[in-house]
Protein backbone atom coordinates (compact mmCIF):
# COMPACT_ATOMS: atom_id res chain seq x y z
CA UNK A 1 0.00 0.00 0.00
CA UNK A 2 1.64 3.07 -0.67
CA UNK A 3 2.25 5.76 1.58
CA UNK A 4 -0.63 8.74 2.71
CA UNK A 5 0.48 12.11 1.78
CA UNK A 6 0.92 14.38 4.85
CA UNK A 7 0.90 17.72 2.82
CA UNK A 8 -1.83 18.74 0.28
CA UNK A 9 -2.26 21.95 -1.38
CA UNK A 10 -5.14 23.98 -1.05
CA UNK A 11 -6.24 27.78 -3.05
CA UNK A 12 -6.48 30.34 -0.19
CA UNK A 13 -7.52 33.53 -0.33
CA UNK A 14 -4.84 36.41 -0.18
CA UNK A 15 -6.89 39.39 -0.27
CA UNK A 16 -10.06 40.49 -0.23
CA UNK A 17 -10.84 41.25 -4.21
CA UNK A 18 -11.47 45.22 -4.88
CA UNK A 19 -13.98 45.64 -7.72
CA UNK A 20 -13.77 43.25 -10.14
CA UNK A 21 -12.41 39.64 -9.08
CA UNK A 22 -9.09 38.42 -10.58
CA UNK A 23 -6.92 35.42 -9.89
CA UNK A 24 -4.23 37.35 -8.11
CA UNK A 25 -6.20 37.63 -4.65
CA UNK A 26 -5.55 33.40 -4.36
CA UNK A 27 -2.70 31.31 -3.50
CA UNK A 28 -1.60 27.68 -3.88
CA UNK A 29 -0.80 27.08 -0.10
CA UNK A 30 0.90 23.97 1.37
CA UNK A 31 -1.34 22.25 4.06
CA UNK A 32 -0.29 19.90 6.73
CA UNK A 33 -2.92 16.90 6.63
CA UNK A 34 -3.92 15.66 10.50
CA UNK A 35 -4.36 12.16 11.31
CA UNK A 36 -7.70 11.26 11.24
CA UNK A 37 -10.31 11.78 13.54
CA UNK A 38 -12.91 8.85 14.43
CA UNK A 39 -15.68 8.88 11.33
CA UNK A 40 -13.22 11.00 8.90
CA UNK A 41 -11.93 9.58 6.21
CA UNK A 42 -8.93 10.86 3.35
CA UNK A 43 -10.15 11.72 -0.06
CA UNK A 44 -8.53 12.74 -3.11
CA UNK A 45 -10.32 15.11 -5.09
CA UNK A 46 -11.03 14.46 -8.61
CA UNK A 47 -13.43 16.90 -9.48
CA UNK A 48 -14.62 20.19 -7.69
CA UNK A 49 -17.02 23.23 -8.55
CA UNK A 50 -16.52 26.64 -9.22
CA UNK A 51 -19.46 29.02 -8.29
CA UNK A 52 -19.36 32.58 -8.63
CA UNK A 53 -21.07 33.34 -5.16
CA UNK A 54 -17.32 32.39 -4.04
CA UNK A 55 -16.84 35.88 -5.15
CA UNK A 56 -19.43 37.83 -2.48
CA UNK A 57 -18.51 34.82 0.09
CA UNK A 58 -14.60 36.83 -0.50
CA UNK A 59 -16.00 40.05 0.00
CA UNK A 60 -14.66 42.14 3.14
CA UNK A 61 -18.20 42.24 4.57
CA UNK A 62 -19.25 38.74 3.84
CA UNK A 63 -21.89 37.09 5.97
CA UNK A 64 -22.76 33.52 5.76
CA UNK A 65 -25.84 33.35 3.51
CA UNK A 66 -28.46 30.22 2.96
CA UNK A 67 -28.01 28.40 -0.20
CA UNK A 68 -24.36 29.19 -0.45
CA UNK A 69 -22.69 25.87 0.83
CA UNK A 70 -19.63 27.24 2.15
CA UNK A 71 -18.19 29.68 4.80
CA UNK A 72 -17.73 33.43 4.50
CA UNK A 73 -13.64 33.91 3.66
CA UNK A 74 -10.82 35.92 5.25
CA UNK A 75 -7.48 36.48 4.46
CA UNK A 76 -5.67 33.04 4.53
CA UNK A 77 -8.70 31.12 4.60
CA UNK A 78 -9.08 27.87 2.26
CA UNK A 79 -11.83 27.85 -0.82
CA UNK A 80 -14.46 25.39 -0.89
CA UNK A 81 -16.99 23.73 -2.62
CA UNK A 82 -18.84 20.58 -4.27
CA UNK A 83 -16.56 17.96 -4.92
CA UNK A 84 -16.23 14.39 -6.08
CA UNK A 85 -13.37 12.41 -4.96
CA UNK A 86 -11.83 8.68 -4.03
CA UNK A 87 -11.59 7.98 -0.51
CA UNK A 88 -8.13 6.55 0.01
CA UNK A 89 -7.68 6.25 3.84
CA UNK A 90 -10.87 5.70 5.97
CA UNK A 91 -11.70 4.92 9.93
CA UNK A 92 -13.41 1.79 11.15
CA UNK A 93 -16.07 4.35 12.29
CA UNK A 94 -16.88 5.73 8.86
CA UNK A 95 -18.33 3.04 6.80
CA UNK A 96 -16.30 4.02 4.12
CA UNK A 97 -13.27 1.93 2.67
CA UNK A 98 -10.80 2.66 0.35
CA UNK A 99 -11.60 2.80 -3.53
CA UNK A 100 -15.09 4.23 -3.10
CA UNK A 101 -16.12 7.26 -4.89
CA UNK A 102 -18.04 10.04 -2.71
CA UNK A 103 -19.09 13.64 -2.85
CA UNK A 104 -18.86 16.51 -0.51
CA UNK A 105 -17.81 19.99 0.34
CA UNK A 106 -14.24 20.83 0.35
CA UNK A 107 -13.25 21.27 -3.09
CA UNK A 108 -10.78 23.94 -4.11
CA UNK A 109 -7.85 21.27 -2.59
CA UNK A 110 -5.90 17.95 -3.91
CA UNK A 111 -7.16 16.03 -0.51
CA UNK A 112 -9.62 16.65 1.84
CA UNK A 113 -9.91 15.12 5.66
CA UNK A 114 -13.99 14.72 5.77
CA UNK A 115 -16.37 13.61 8.37
CA UNK A 116 -17.72 10.40 6.21
CA UNK A 117 -21.56 11.51 7.65
CA UNK A 118 -21.10 14.71 5.14
CA UNK A 119 -20.13 12.50 2.40
CA UNK A 120 -22.66 11.05 -0.22
CA UNK A 121 -21.17 7.74 -1.38
CA UNK A 122 -21.55 7.40 -5.47
CA UNK A 123 -21.85 4.43 -7.91
CA UNK A 124 -18.63 3.08 -8.93
CA UNK A 125 -17.32 2.99 -12.66
CA UNK A 126 -17.80 6.04 -14.94
CA UNK A 127 -19.91 9.03 -13.95
CA UNK A 128 -20.11 12.46 -15.31
CA UNK A 129 -19.10 15.25 -12.60
CA UNK A 130 -21.28 17.39 -13.98
CA UNK A 131 -24.34 15.62 -12.96
CA UNK A 132 -23.58 15.38 -9.38
CA UNK A 133 -21.85 18.98 -8.96
CA UNK A 134 -23.81 20.90 -11.36
CA UNK A 135 -26.99 22.95 -10.91
CA UNK A 136 -29.30 21.24 -12.40
CA UNK A 137 -30.89 19.43 -9.02
CA UNK A 138 -31.21 23.15 -8.21
CA UNK A 139 -32.90 24.07 -11.03
CA UNK A 140 -35.19 20.67 -10.95
CA UNK A 141 -36.31 21.65 -7.37
CA UNK A 142 -37.29 25.08 -7.83
CA UNK A 143 -39.60 24.30 -11.18
CA UNK A 144 -41.16 20.98 -9.21
CA UNK A 145 -40.93 21.70 -5.53
CA UNK A 146 -40.60 25.48 -5.70
CA UNK A 147 -43.27 26.30 -8.19
CA UNK A 148 -44.39 24.39 -10.76
CA UNK A 149 -44.75 24.28 -14.51
CA UNK A 150 -47.76 23.76 -16.31
CA UNK A 151 -48.09 22.43 -20.29
CA UNK A 152 -48.60 25.09 -22.36
CA UNK A 153 -46.68 27.35 -20.17
CA UNK A 154 -43.79 30.73 -21.54
CA UNK A 155 -40.78 30.15 -19.46
CA UNK A 156 -38.47 33.19 -18.56
CA UNK A 157 -34.83 31.90 -17.53
CA UNK A 158 -32.36 34.65 -16.64
CA UNK A 159 -28.86 34.09 -17.03
CA UNK A 160 -30.08 30.99 -18.78
CA UNK A 161 -26.06 29.83 -20.08
CA UNK A 162 -25.37 30.26 -16.56
CA UNK A 163 -24.89 26.84 -13.81
CA UNK A 164 -28.87 27.35 -12.91
CA UNK A 165 -30.09 28.51 -16.05
CA UNK A 166 -28.77 26.30 -18.80
CA UNK A 167 -30.40 23.45 -16.93
CA UNK A 168 -33.53 25.36 -15.52
CA UNK A 169 -34.91 25.80 -19.29
CA UNK A 170 -34.03 22.49 -20.79
CA UNK A 171 -36.16 21.15 -17.27
CA UNK A 172 -38.66 23.74 -17.69
CA UNK A 173 -39.60 22.04 -21.43
CA UNK A 174 -39.42 18.59 -20.01
CA UNK A 175 -41.89 20.13 -17.75
CA UNK A 176 -44.07 20.96 -20.21
CA UNK A 177 -43.51 24.24 -21.42
CA UNK A 178 -44.20 25.03 -24.73
CA UNK A 179 -41.99 28.32 -25.12
CA UNK A 180 -38.85 29.19 -23.40
CA UNK A 181 -36.94 32.44 -23.42
CA UNK A 182 -33.08 32.92 -21.88
CA UNK A 183 -31.52 36.08 -21.23
CA UNK A 184 -27.88 36.24 -21.46
CA UNK A 185 -24.67 38.41 -22.08
CA UNK A 186 -22.81 38.34 -25.64
CA UNK A 187 -24.55 37.14 -28.81
CA UNK A 188 -22.30 34.09 -28.91
CA UNK A 189 -23.72 32.71 -25.79
CA UNK A 190 -27.47 33.11 -27.23
CA UNK A 191 -26.34 30.98 -30.10
CA UNK A 192 -25.06 28.39 -28.16
CA UNK A 193 -28.68 28.33 -25.93
CA UNK A 194 -30.82 27.94 -29.05
CA UNK A 195 -28.27 25.74 -30.62
CA UNK A 196 -27.72 23.36 -27.79
CA UNK A 197 -30.06 24.34 -25.11
CA UNK A 198 -33.04 24.51 -27.29
CA UNK A 199 -34.23 28.18 -26.26
CA UNK A 200 -37.09 29.82 -28.49
CA UNK A 201 -35.59 33.03 -27.59
CA UNK A 202 -32.95 34.97 -26.42
CA UNK A 203 -32.35 38.61 -24.82
CA UNK A 204 -28.78 39.79 -25.12
CA UNK A 205 -28.27 42.64 -22.69
CA UNK A 206 -26.86 45.08 -25.17
CA UNK A 207 -28.08 48.19 -24.28
CA UNK A 208 -31.71 48.03 -25.28
CA UNK A 209 -34.19 48.05 -22.60
CA UNK A 210 -34.93 44.64 -21.07
CA UNK A 211 -38.53 45.19 -20.79
CA UNK A 212 -38.85 45.97 -24.57
CA UNK A 213 -36.90 42.75 -25.58
CA UNK A 214 -38.88 40.66 -23.02
CA UNK A 215 -42.23 42.19 -24.59
CA UNK A 216 -41.01 41.32 -28.34
CA UNK A 217 -39.91 38.06 -27.07
CA UNK A 218 -43.28 37.06 -24.91
CA UNK A 219 -45.99 39.73 -26.64
CA UNK A 220 -48.44 37.04 -25.05
CA UNK A 221 -47.05 37.55 -21.49
CA UNK A 222 -45.05 34.97 -19.44
CA UNK A 223 -46.12 32.27 -16.66
CA UNK A 224 -43.09 31.03 -15.48
CA UNK A 225 -39.98 32.74 -14.43
CA UNK A 226 -36.62 31.74 -12.87
CA UNK A 227 -34.28 34.64 -11.51
CA UNK A 228 -30.97 34.49 -10.79
CA UNK A 229 -30.04 38.22 -11.76
CA UNK A 230 -33.10 40.39 -10.59
CA UNK A 231 -32.90 43.71 -11.25
CA UNK A 232 -34.16 45.25 -14.09
CA UNK A 233 -35.21 41.40 -15.45
CA UNK A 234 -37.15 40.63 -12.67
CA UNK A 235 -39.03 44.60 -12.67
CA UNK A 236 -39.72 43.49 -16.40
CA UNK A 237 -40.73 40.07 -15.92
CA UNK A 238 -43.46 41.67 -13.47
CA UNK A 239 -44.51 43.48 -16.12
CA UNK A 240 -44.78 41.28 -18.12
CA UNK A 241 -46.75 38.16 -16.29
CA UNK A 242 -50.03 36.99 -17.36
CA UNK A 243 -52.84 35.60 -15.32
CA UNK A 244 -51.38 33.43 -12.48
CA UNK A 245 -48.02 33.79 -13.39
CA UNK A 246 -45.41 31.76 -11.21
CA UNK A 247 -41.63 32.89 -9.96
CA UNK A 248 -38.76 31.21 -8.56
CA UNK A 249 -36.63 33.75 -6.96
CA UNK A 250 -32.71 31.73 -6.89
CA UNK A 251 -30.39 34.93 -6.67
CA UNK A 252 -29.46 38.15 -7.20
CA UNK A 253 -26.35 38.01 -9.47
CA UNK A 254 -26.86 41.31 -9.95
CA UNK A 255 -25.62 42.44 -7.08
CA UNK A 256 -23.33 39.32 -6.49
CA UNK A 257 -21.10 40.47 -9.65
CA UNK A 258 -21.73 44.24 -9.38
CA UNK A 259 -18.70 45.77 -10.85
CA UNK A 260 -17.60 47.88 -8.45
CA UNK A 261 -18.35 46.29 -4.96
CA UNK A 262 -20.24 42.43 -4.49
CA UNK A 263 -22.71 42.28 -2.44
CA UNK A 264 -25.90 40.49 -0.80
CA UNK A 265 -28.11 43.84 -0.65
CA UNK A 266 -30.46 43.73 -4.15
CA UNK A 267 -32.92 46.75 -4.14
CA UNK A 268 -34.84 46.49 -7.29
CA UNK A 269 -38.42 48.21 -8.08
CA UNK A 270 -41.25 46.41 -9.42
CA UNK A 271 -45.19 47.23 -9.66
CA UNK A 272 -46.40 45.54 -6.41
CA UNK A 273 -49.87 45.91 -7.97
CA UNK A 274 -49.37 43.59 -10.02
CA UNK A 275 -49.04 40.76 -8.14
CA UNK A 276 -52.93 40.64 -6.39
CA UNK A 277 -54.27 41.93 -10.02
CA UNK A 278 -52.60 38.82 -11.51
CA UNK A 279 -52.42 36.59 -9.01
CA UNK A 280 -48.25 36.41 -9.38
CA UNK A 281 -47.11 34.05 -6.94
CA UNK A 282 -43.26 35.28 -6.03
CA UNK A 283 -41.15 33.12 -4.01
CA UNK A 284 -37.98 32.81 -2.84
CA UNK A 285 -36.44 29.53 -3.09
CA UNK A 286 -33.49 27.60 -1.89
CA UNK A 287 -33.33 24.03 -3.14
CA UNK A 288 -31.28 23.14 0.35
CA UNK A 289 -35.24 23.19 1.96
CA UNK A 290 -35.24 19.53 -0.60
CA UNK A 291 -32.43 18.06 -0.53
CA UNK A 292 -34.40 14.75 -0.67
CA UNK A 293 -34.84 15.80 -4.77
CA UNK A 294 -31.17 14.75 -5.16
CA UNK A 295 -32.15 11.35 -5.91
CA UNK A 296 -35.26 12.22 -7.67
CA UNK A 297 -33.28 14.39 -9.82
CA UNK A 298 -30.11 12.00 -10.46
CA UNK A 299 -32.86 8.97 -12.07
CA UNK A 300 -34.82 12.10 -14.33
CA UNK A 301 -31.75 13.14 -15.46
CA UNK A 302 -30.60 9.98 -16.74
CA UNK A 303 -34.01 9.06 -17.97
CA UNK A 304 -33.99 12.41 -20.27
CA UNK A 305 -30.55 12.04 -21.38
CA UNK A 306 -31.50 8.81 -23.25
CA UNK A 307 -32.36 10.53 -26.54
CA UNK A 308 -29.51 12.68 -26.57
CA UNK A 309 -31.65 15.90 -26.34
CA UNK A 310 -30.81 16.36 -22.80
CA UNK A 311 -27.51 18.09 -21.91
CA UNK A 312 -25.65 18.70 -19.01
CA UNK A 313 -23.30 22.04 -19.80
CA UNK A 314 -20.23 21.97 -18.29
CA UNK A 315 -17.23 24.36 -18.56
CA UNK A 316 -13.97 22.34 -17.47
CA UNK A 317 -10.40 23.57 -16.01
CA UNK A 318 -7.38 21.38 -15.89
CA UNK A 319 -5.07 21.65 -12.62
CA UNK A 320 -5.25 23.00 -8.77
CA UNK A 321 -3.55 25.90 -10.68
CA UNK A 322 -6.08 26.70 -12.77
CA UNK A 323 -8.97 27.07 -10.28
CA UNK A 324 -7.99 31.17 -9.79
CA UNK A 325 -8.55 31.68 -13.54
CA UNK A 326 -11.11 29.29 -14.00
CA UNK A 327 -13.06 31.63 -11.38
CA UNK A 328 -12.32 35.05 -12.45
CA UNK A 329 -13.35 33.72 -15.97
CA UNK A 330 -16.80 32.63 -14.62
CA UNK A 331 -17.25 36.12 -12.52
CA UNK A 332 -16.89 37.55 -15.79
CA UNK A 333 -19.12 36.02 -17.33
CA UNK A 334 -17.43 34.24 -20.06
CA UNK A 335 -18.60 30.93 -19.30
CA UNK A 336 -21.27 28.40 -19.91
CA UNK A 337 -22.84 25.61 -17.64
CA UNK A 338 -21.28 24.78 -14.39
CA UNK A 339 -17.13 25.14 -13.98
CA UNK A 340 -15.75 22.45 -12.85
CA UNK A 341 -11.74 21.72 -12.23
CA UNK A 342 -10.51 17.72 -12.79
CA UNK A 343 -7.51 17.11 -10.74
Amino acid sequence: MPALPRITRHVTLTAHPKGTLTSSSFALTDVPLPPLAPHEVLVRNRWFRVSISTRLMASREATAIKGIPFPTLKPGDSLADGAIGEVIAATPESGLAPGMIVSHRLGWREHAVVDARHCKRLPSGPLDPAAYLGHGWTAYAALTRGITVKRGDTALVSSGAGAIGSMAGQIARRLGAARVIGSTGSADKAGWMTQALGYDAVIVRNGKPFATQLAEAAPDGIDVFVDMVGGEQLTAAVAQAREGARFAILGALGAELHANHSTSVAPTEIDAFQLPIKGITLRGYSADDDESVFDEWITRQNAWRLDGSFHLPCTMFHGLENAPLALQEACAGKLKGVVLVEL
